[in-house]
């Protein structure tokens, strides 16, 4: 028994499998610490059993896999002026690293909602498991935050420019595009969840059953828009590149400049920071790259966007956000730096 009290989240030994339940559907599954806590206690329990050959985390909803971080509590807290503002983000953070170098097979059955958290929960797994239902996005810059739980380092292996793409724009995903990315190593139909679940329970390791099991989603639509995505997502300077959308013409015009709308929309702050990210997280490791990302959230949570963002996008609901600076010429290059080497209050994330 886990000594974390949640009921948020399920642990049970069904076979060979130590299998991990989400059960918090009326949140979408939304992370909160106790989650978190009781889901690292319980891998590094399973890490020494031999009852468990490998893991797999999955859902009780129906709609999401897991939707985020519980991003409205923070939010409360450092209006309050409560203590231990970070403390959610450091054990969340380990625990995504706990996932990225786990010692047995660990495979995520994402059949729904992914999004922030949920990506952290999964992405870094060996086997991602998608169907039709599955929705990725990675939607911080929304909120004045940004693409974080490992996503300097997934976001920066992307093919091409994709990973640059998404993180400016918040960009939604079904399974294609998933698959395309290498969000998904594998995809699956919804229908089968289940079956799958029970044919993992009884293996040793996940490779052959999920071969077994493995559809076609068809052709990414992402595919279609590489070369204009590849072509304008280049280069350090988010201005440039917004500047480049808005201008684009012919077959790609219209998208470009629907993007480039939503891009100006988001927090020029956090689309500058997401972009850094990119840029850099090729030549970290992971570990490094949730270190930096702890010294970003830091940073953040001392600002103004995340809390106007929060305010906007899920309190007042008028998606009406009121960014500082306002556009991204105003951001400065020094401010930006400044949220990847500023070491936090507490110290560098300890991994």
């Amino acid at each position: 028994m886990t000594s974390v009290p949640t009921e948020d989240v399920r642990f049970e030994i069904r076979g060979r499998a130590g299998v991990i339940t989400l059960d918090r559907p009326k949140a979408l599954n939304a992370l909160t610490l106790p989650m978190v806590l009781a889901m690292t206690e319980r891998l590094d329990a399973w890490a020494a059993d031999p009852a468990v050959a490998h893991v797999v985390l999955t859902s009780a909803s129906e709609k999401a896999f897991c939707a985020g971080g519980d991003i409205r509590h923070i939010h409360d807290m450092g209006r309050a002026g409560e203590p231990g503002l970070t403390d959610f983000f450091r054990d969340e953070y380990r625990l995504n690293t706990k996932i990225h170098r786990y010692p047995k097979p660990f495979t995520s059955l994402i059949d729904g909602i992914c999004m922030g958290g949920g990506v952290g929960l999964s992405a870094h797994a060996p086997f991602r498991v998608g169907s039709e239902k599955t929705l990725f996005a990675m939607p911080e810059v929304s909120i004045g935050f940004f693409p974080d739980v490992g996503g300097t380092h997934m976001l920066s292996r992307m093919p091409g420019e994709t990973g640059a793409f998404l993180a400016m724009s918040g960009g939604r995903l079904k399974w294609a595009d998933c698959l395309h990315v290498g969000f998904l190593s594998h995809t699956v139909e919804s229908a089968r969840m289940g079956e799958l679940l029970a044919a993992l329970c009884v293996a040793d390791h996940p490779g052959a059953v999920l071969e077994a099991f493995r559809v076609d989603p068809g052709a990414a639509p992402l595919a279609g828009r590489r070369a204009a995505i590849d072509r304008i997502f280049t280069g350090d300077d988010a201005s440039a590149i917004l500047a480049r959308l808005e201008v684009e013409e012919g077959p790609d015009g219209d998208w470009a400049k629907a993007l480039a709308a939503e891009i100006s929309a988001k927090s020029p702050t956090s689309v500058a920071i997401a972009l850094r990210q990119v840029r850099i997280g090729g030549s970290l490791s992971f570990e490094d790259g949730m270190r930096t990302e702890y010294r970003i959230v830091s940073r953040i949570l001392q600002g103004l966007d995340f809390y106007e963002g929060v305010r906007s996008v899920l309190i007042d609901r008028d998606n009406r956000p009121s960014w500082h600076p306002a556009t991204l010429a105003e951001v400065s290059p020094a401010e930006i730096e400044a949220h990847f080497t500023t070491i936090p209050a507490d110290g560098d994330l300890a991994v």
